[in-house]
């Protein structure tokens, strides 16, 4: 029987199947229900924040912050390059302008000083980005945004549960959202979340996200609004996967811990934890000492039975920017040279095992 370890696959060893069946008995799977109320009250505790909305998806999350806080069509958006595209998606959604910053090759995270290079008087708002479980430098962007005057609308996507200084990435921003896709730390299949402590940002942004239909006329829709809700089933599911959350970060970084331990000695260079944070390794990810050897290595673990990724294209590079030849360095370098390992929380010892076996016979021969 030949070997097969994914890239990752969802941990759904709680209660997801008890609530997602009482959604089934009661009839409750659409956008009401029991579960929606719950998963969102206890996310927000988890974060210590006081507001949080269930969204259809971490994408549709991102641009219905920034819908929220009225950034459209002249204004620009700072955002790293380094990226999954859906980052730079939201803010064209808008009719706003990204803005591409370079990494810190130490973090992999958006670089504070090239964000101050790009502030312009048409700057509206800076997107950091926590890549791969890891914090952005949070206390310096928080300094630009108020020297500024801009607002913040974190992408969380892969940092549920990672901290910066013992606060929890999320807590910074104007808005801040998740993604709850089926590789997250938890996951909903499909969803999100948008968070903020502002009852304003909050009201307008379920507002939106509901059609924008009236509070006192029924079926009167006041401002052209979206359909981003969050369906029952899928809360139902959010919240099993909330309850056991403390476990699931645990698992992942012991993970980090054994790859690390294991990989000790070969030329690879693993994406480390910064000092002051709390990295929840929502990927393990290593970098080689050149693209070939990336190629090479992945080709080679794939005949193994061992899937792996590359790390993000940088966004400016793909067709839809590449005509503006604009360079960053740091973030094209992690970009040719980085792979995420398997990383899903549970898996089994004697995978990790083998997948380091691999890559050492892989430099060894």
């Amino acid at each position: 029987m030949s070997i097969k370890i994914p890239i990752y696959q969802p941990w759904l060893g709680g209660n997801e199947k008890k609530y997602v069946n009482d959604c089934l008995d009661t009839n409750w799977i659409s956008s009401k229900g029991k579960f929606i109320h719950q998963f969102e009250e206890k996310f927000a505790e988890y974060l210590g924040v006081k507001y949080a909305t269930g969204i259809s998806n971490g994408t549709t999350a991102l641009h219905l912050a920034l819908e929220t806080l009225g950034i459209g069509k002249g204004d620009e958006v700072i955002v790293p390059t380094f990226t999954y595209i859906a980052s730079v998606s939201s803010i064209l959604y808008t009719g706003a302008t990204p803005v591409f910053v370079d990494s810190l090759a130490s973090t992999w995270q958006i670089d504070p000083e090239d964000i101050k290079r790009k502030i312009t008087p048409k700057t509206k708002a800076i997107m950091p980005v926590h890549l791969y479980g890891h914090p952005c430098e949070m206390d310096e962007i928080c300094k630009i945004a108020k020297e500024h005057n801009l607002f913040i609308v974190e992408d969380c996507a892969e940092a549920f549960g990672s901290k910066y200084k013992d606060k929890y990435a999320g807590t910074f921003g104007d808005i801040s959202t998740f993604s709850f896709y089926g590789n997250k730390t938890i996951t909903t299949g499909e969803g999100g979340m948008l968070i903020t402590n502002d009852f304003k940002l909050f009201d307008k942004a379920y507002h939106l996200k509901m059609h924008g239909v009236s509070k006192e006329i029924e079926y009167w829709h006041d401002v052209i609004g979206y359909n981003y809700r969050m369906t029952n089933i899928c809360a139902a599911i959010g919240l099993a996967q909330l309850e056991n959350v403390g476990e699931r970060i645990r698992l992942k970084r012991e993970l980090a811990e054994k790859y690390n331990k294991l990989l000790s000695g070969l030329p690879v260079t693993p994406h480390k934890e910064a000092q002051n944070v709390f990295h929840t390794y929502w990927m393990y990810s290593i970098l080689v000492d050149s693209e070939g050897t990336r190629e090479s290595l992945r080709e080679f673990l794939k005949k193994e039975g061992i899937e792996t990724r590359p790390t993000f294209h940088p966004v400016h590079t793909m067709p839809m920017f590449s005509k503006l030849n604009q360079k960053f360095p740091v973030a094209e370098d992690i970009a040719t040279r980085g792979i995420n390992l398997p990383s899903w929380p549970n898996i089994p010892n004697e995978s990790i095992e083998y997948i380091c076996e691999k890559i050492s016979s892989f430099f060894k021969k």
